[in-house]
């Protein structure tokens, strides 16, 4: 029964994904790609330089049920943490959030975004926000 409410739950951040489109004025941009399933997500952050909390993060691309709803529910987390706290976000607190056992090709699905976000969080590292 919980298994059908989690796979309920994925359809619905598919179908409706939160936090999905462009980001005018995105401080740092990430993407990643999952050629085994065609899977591409791109992470945007818009962070308050005086503070360094996200304002904003919105996802783009397009990808299977798992890819995009597992970005989907990562960008709800994301909205005014700091980018060291978006450091602290680990694979298993995202594959966690889906709530299904996963295949080993199904994780990388799911991981993509988390992967884009992490492109996104190395170049805040190297390029603070102005």
């Amino acid at each position: 029964m919980a298994y059908d409410m989690y796979q309920e739950v994925i359809l619905q951040h598919y179908r409706a994904p939160r936090n999905f489109g462009p980001l005018e004025g995105a401080t740092y941009a990430g993407e990643e790609a999952n050629p085994l399933c065609g899977d591409r997500i791109t992470f945007r952050l818009k962070v308050d330089p005086g503070t360094g909390r996200v304002e904003a993060a919105k996802f783009e691309g397009d990808g299977c049920a798992i890819s995009v709803a597992s970005a989907s529910m990562l960008s709800e987390k994301i909205a005014g943490k700091t980018l060291d706290e978006l450091r602290g976000i680990g694979q298993d607190e995202v594959l966690k959030q889906l709530g299904i056992p996963l295949s080993p090709v199904r994780v990388k699905c799911a991981l993509t975004g988390f992967a884009a976000l992490g492109k996104a969080l190395q170049a805040s590292a190297s390029h603070p926000p102005a």
